[in-house]
């Protein structure tokens, strides 16, 4: 394998690490975990989450530092990320009497993970 092979791989399990981290932090406030790793065309959900009548979409981040994590979070990446809750959204029908919301979650290394609630707005349908 080349060095190219091997960073991608150690970003993988690094960004799989990371969002079992935000699994069980979501999970220790009484989250119930609905789906992880949701793939639609054209985008990616980390984390489907309910908690009371909420649905929550989070969207892991992991970096060295919290604070750059947010930035990470581009329109680019909002508007995949929408595309991908209306496609969970249309086969879970269930969901749509739902409050939906698009939260973020960011995982650094020897910190608690900082979940950031609204983190952007979710267009769905």
């Amino acid at each position: 394998m080349n060095s190219d092979s091997n960073s991608r791989r150690a970003a993988h399990v690094y960004g799989l690490r990371a969002e079992t981290a935000a699994t069980l932090w979501l999970r220790a406030r009484l989250y119930q975990i609905l789906a992880r790793n949701f793939r639609a065309h054209g985008g990616e959900i980390d984390i489907v989450a309910l908690r009371g009548r909420t649905i929550v979409f989070v969207e892991v981040k992991a970096r060295g530092d919290l604070d750059n994590a947010i930035i990470a979070i581009t329109p680019q990446k909002q508007k995949r990320f929408s595309l991908a809750a209306g496609r969970w959204l249309a086969a879970n029908p269930w969901a749509m009497t739902y409050t939906l919301r698009a939260d973020a979650i960011f995982v650094a290394p020897r910190r608690l993970p900082r979940h950031l609630e609204n983190a952007f707005e979710l267009r769905v349908g």
